[in-house]
């Protein structure tokens, strides 16, 4: 009964992830604002909803603060592969040649965030100055804020941002609150699914003896990043390499300010003090990945091996190694 729970939480998010996505694209035409940027930040929010949803629901409902971290930072680690995955989907022409060299600036922020997580989690915090949440919590969002600002202010450098004829007839066609309201009618099934997700998850990790560090990181992580695969694939298949790109990237930095988020629910402490030091290893490879996905953005391979990029099959070689660290380490 409970892998069945656990395929209808996939189907809900995998379905209302597609949709949302749908309906946000829609809302960005409508209003006018530019796709690259409302890619970055509506997409990139939207497809990371069952990520902020199951963690705070992991650790006010169902105090499970180790799957909590689990399932965040794992989703780091795993969206990073879906970069490969687009690689694959790219044809035989490298994703990387296909992309604009501006990700090095979202991958930068989102290594810095990450070594924050391993500082706090291998050191600990100075003190709480914040009632019970830690003070690198706040760190994570004003670092994520700073992000957005930046790059924002790269976008508009780079390129001007203007209302096409297309969002005109779009204007024609539909409402902005019809939109608005699929949008927020297909939020509301991924947050159901969402909350669901931990119990089923934790259940699971019961009746097979494993870690609910094994099991955020892989299972939850994993599930939690169906809407992230989704609309990645779908903006790729669209040809918009860009978008996809951005939308992964822009997914991992506020992973981490969710985890910030997280740890203000959670009254007991620090979230990363309660939660296994097995996470520093994720944490660690999801630094290592998009470091790999930095350089190969870069460098701009001009042929692929076994139908990938070097860079692709050095980042799904250190996913399965860490994965199966972890599974080891149960």
């Amino acid at each position: 009964m409970v892998w069945f729970e656990l395929l209808v939480c996939i189907a809900t998010i995998l379905v209302a992830g597609t949709q949302l996505s749908k309906y946000g694209d829609e809302i960005a035409e409508k209003t006018g604002l530019g796709r690259s940027w409302i890619g970055l930040i509506l997409l990139a929010t939207v497809t990371s909803l069952p990520e902020l949803i199951s963690g705070v629901s992991a650790v006010t409902l169902n105090n499970l603060p180790d799957l909590a971290v689990g399932g965040l930072l794992g989703s780091c680690l795993f969206n990073i592969v879906i970069l490969a995955i687009l690689d694959l989907a790219a044809g035989k022409t490298p994703l990387s040649s296909r992309v604009h060299h501006s990700h090095v600036l979202s991958a930068g922020f989102g290594i810095i965030l990450l070594a924050c997580v391993c500082i706090a989690k291998i050191y600990g915090s100075p003190q709480f100055i914040f009632g019970w949440v830690d003070p690198f919590s706040i760190v994570y969002v004003a670092i994520y804020a700073i992000a957005m600002r930046t790059l924002f202010q790269f976008e508009s450098r780079r390129a001007l941002q203007e209302i096409s004829e297309a969002t005109v007839e779009s204007l024609q066609q539909g409402t902005l609150f019809k939109s608005a309201l699929l949008f927020a009618l297909f939020a509301g099934f991924i947050v159901a699914a969402a909350l669901y997700l931990p119990d089923v998850a934790d259940r699971i990790g019961k009746i097979t003896g494993m870690s609910n560090t094994f099991i955020g990181s892989s299972l939850v992580a994993i599930t939690t990043s169906l809407p992230e695969v989704v609309v990645s694939v779908s903006a790729a298949r669209m040809g918009a390499f860009d978008m996809a790109v951005g939308n992964v990237l822009g997914s991992n930095l506020f992973n981490v300010a969710i985890l910030g988020v997280v740890d203000m629910f959670y009254t007991k402490g620090s979230l990363l003090a309660q939660a296994s030091n097995q996470h520093v290893l994720t944490t660690l490879v999801a630094i290592i990945t998009t470091a790999i996905a930095a350089i190969g953005v870069t460098f701009r391979a001009d042929k692929k091996r076994l139908a990938l990029t070097w860079d692709s099959i050095a980042i799904l070689v250190c996913y399965f190694a860490a994965t199966y660290w972890l599974f080891l380490a149960k």
